[in-house]
């Protein structure tokens, strides 16, 4: 999996485990594309400061990853989902994923 999907899916589960400042920090790498030199003007600080912020933030997103495995999971529910052959089971068992 492409990294910066990965890292995508999961601040999608454990984002909101995350400080606001975090949160920013990977918004701002991760989804709006801004390089460090970027952040790092618009925040007033130095670009290795953005760098280990984002460290921080990815490190943490892995932890939680380890310790929980949501991710993992919701791909192996997906894989088996994707073996139903109802439509209408499919369709309620993907509404609660």
């Amino acid at each position: 999996m492409d990294s910066v999907v990965y890292y995508n899916s999961l601040y999608d589960i454990y984002g909101s485990l995350l400080t606001d400042k975090q949160k920013k920090y990977f918004e701002d790498y991760y989804c709006n594309n801004l390089s460090f030199s970027e952040m790092a003007e618009d925040y007033g600080v130095s670009r290795n400061a953005v760098f280990n912020q984002v460290h921080t933030v990815i490190l943490k997103l892995e932890e939680y990853e380890k310790k929980l495995e949501l991710l993992k999971k919701k791909n192996i529910i997906l894989s088996v989902l994707s073996k139903i052959d109802d439509d209408s089971l499919k369709k309620e068992l993907e509404e609660i994923i």
